[in-house]
């Protein structure tokens, strides 16, 4: 693969709790070229969502080496650190993680004001991503107001607002019905192929992971092709 987007090599992480040590991750290697669609696959506690976590910078593994766009997570300052989270990659989780005393639109503008965008231009940005991912009507609307679809696509308008890179999605169907765990599904493919936008999802289902072109078995901590 020439010139991936990014690479981890020897991942290892290991979570202590209490006086016994859970290894979630024993020596991952994986490339991610730019414009990829990777689905990492797995039962629950193989590693899946441990990975995501290391590659979008939210946490740290105890072995091993991310390198972003020919650079070192690992030689990043935290305030470089935070930069990269923010900027370059768009997180979307299974448990939507909106706040519930604002309003959709606020939810979205909320990223790009912590980039410290302008309030007009992240209202005008925000406006338009929640009219792409079909929400045009719902501006103002909180989430005990939205469905769990609709929130969903609140949360993706919001991994999106920054225009980000790296688009990492963790079980974004786990909380929705086939139905609209599809529609979630055919959105961020349409998204994707927009924006050439970098996807990257965890999942256990079998009919999400195949969707994508590439997939990643991971077992007991161990990656298999």
């Amino acid at each position: 693969m020439n010139d991936p987007l990014l690479s981890a090599r020897g991942l290892t992480k290991t979570y202590v709790m209490g006086r016994r040590s859970l290894e979630v991750l024993r020596g991952v290697d994986v490339d991610i070229a730019r414009g990829d669609f990777l689905a990492l696959r797995g039962a629950s506690g193989a590693g899946k969502s441990t990975l995501l976590h290391l590659i979008g910078g939210l946490d740290t593994p105890n072995a091993g080496e991310i390198i972003f766009n020919g650079q070192k997570l690992s030689g990043f300052s935290e305030g470089r650190l935070t930069h990269f989270r923010n900027r370059s990659v768009g997180f979307v989780f299974q448990a939507y993680h909106l706040l519930p005393e604002l309003t959709a639109l606020e939810n979205v503008c909320l990223t790009a004001r912590i980039a410290r965008i302008p309030s007009a231009v992240a209202r005008s940005r925000a406006t338009e991503v929640l009219a792409r991912v079909g929400l045009k009507d719902r501006f103002d609307h909180k989430p005990s107001e939205l469905s769990g679809g609709e929130q969903q696509r609140v949360a993706i308008a919001r991994a999106l607002i920054n225009e980000p890179v790296l688009l990492l999605a963790d079980e974004p169907t786990g909380n929705l019905d086939s139905h609209t765990g599809g529609e979630i599904m055919q959105l961020l493919q349409s998204l994707r192929t927009e924006k050439q936008t970098t996807l990257v999802i965890a999942t256990h289902d079998a009919k999400v992971a195949a969707l994508a072109p590439r997939v990643i078995e991971l077992v007991d901590g161990l990656m298999q092709t």
